[in-house]
């Protein structure tokens, strides 16, 4: 995501306003990328470091797992793992179309005459910028139940199940990145000519799309903040509790802190472009259908806003890598391992309480 940054098509396309072209004005587009940060060496350097620092964060997540007995651990590392491949084949995906495009400089209109190629690119920003989101709500809502409602369930969740969820939530996001193909919406290029997204025109169908779209995004960011404040606060009690304080566990807060950092990134990186979307498309709704092509401003900020959600998957990884306790405790070696969150109820069966700290 994020890698339209490149110069725009031929000008033959300015008047074609069906289909995915004519969105924008691509002769304007032509002459004002020029002054823009479109080097080739610049994306390509852009995107190779967002691809190795999610690599990186790959590999060190599954050599964390295999060290791992303790299955809620272990199932947050498949969430993290499905979190950082799924940042990773986004950028993959997208600079594959787009970093050609640049070098090449093919006349978009003449190589993708049918709009698949806008489809699929399209479609790939949408799949890849939604999964995200959604796995970080899922991630919350996992760890919300684990440190505030430990002994709802008899065992935490496998890792089968963790890898099944987040194939529940790459379908979702698949189907929601359909939805255009089938018929709610379209994808069409955008300015400045190199890569497509969902239209913000007051048609009907594209309206709700980015509707769907936006909205669905802005309720992941605040599930997720719900969430995590709470289990936040769970934590500082556990903290403050005179007779756990030295029972406490470092690893419950380890998971939460990288949690956070997760939500902090992506609030910052995507509410700009959800709200933006959101009131794009509601300003031009008294203009129904008399709007056929986007004005150049609006054309600007989405660009601006499309490249900081591009930093969401380049820093995400960093979360990881960074926030690990193999990390933490050479900045701060006062850190040691401590017993599990089960201190915050101190009066339980003793058999169930063996069978909670095993698992």
């Amino acid at each position: 995501m994020g890698w339209g940054d490149m110069e725009a098509p031929n000008g033959s396309s300015t008047g074609r306003l069906d289909m995915c072209f004519g969105v924008f004005n691509a002769s304007e587009g032509h002459g004002n990328v020029q002054n823009s940060i479109a080097s080739p060496w610049f994306s390509t350097a852009f995107g190779l470091i967002g691809l190795c620092s999610n690599l990186f964060a790959l590999c060190v997540l599954l050599s964390s797992s295999r060290k791992l007995s303790s299955r809620a651990r272990s199932s947050f590392l498949v969430f993290l793992c499905g979190l950082v491949v799924t940042d990773f084949m986004g950028l993959l995906v997208t600079a594959s179309v787009i970093i050609p495009y640049h070098f090449i400089k093919f006349a978009w209109t003449e190589v993708d005459p049918g709009c698949h190629l806008c489809n699929f690119l399209g479609f790939s920003m949408v799949f890849f910028g939604q999964c995200p989101l959604l796995l970080g709500a899922t991630m919350a809502g996992e760890r919300f139940f684990g440190i505030n409602h430990p002994f709802s369930r008899s065992t935490s969740i496998s890792k089968r199940r963790a890898w099944s969820i987040v194939g529940l939530v790459w379908g979702f996001s698949c189907l929601l990145g359909l939805l255009p193909v089938l018929g709610l919406g379209r994808y069409t290029l955008q300015y400045p000519g190199s890569w497509c997204f969902l239209t913000l025109l007051p048609d009907t169908g594209d309206v709700v799309f980015c509707l769907l779209f936006a909205l669905l995004g802005i309720f992941s960011v605040l599930l997720s903040f719900i969430f995590n404040t709470v289990s936040v606060v769970t934590l500082c009690r556990v903290y403050h509790d005179r007779e756990s304080v030295q029972r406490r566990r470092d690893s419950e807060v380890e998971m939460m802190v990288q949690l956070v950092g997760i939500m902090i990134i992506a609030t910052i990186c995507w509410m700009p472009l959800l709200i933006f979307i959101i009131q794009t498309v509601l300003q031009q709704l008294p203009a129904s259908g008399r709007i056929q092509m986007l004005p150049t401003e609006t054309q600007k900020m989405l660009l601006i806003y499309i490249r900081m959600v591009t930093w969401n998957q380049i820093l995400d990884p960093w979360v990881y890598i960074l926030f690990r306790r193999a990390v933490l405790q050479r900045v701060y070696p006062s850190l040691r391992p401590r017993p599990s969150i089960l201190s915050l109820y101190p009066v339980l069966n003793p058999s169930l309480r063996r069978k909670l700290t095993t698992d």
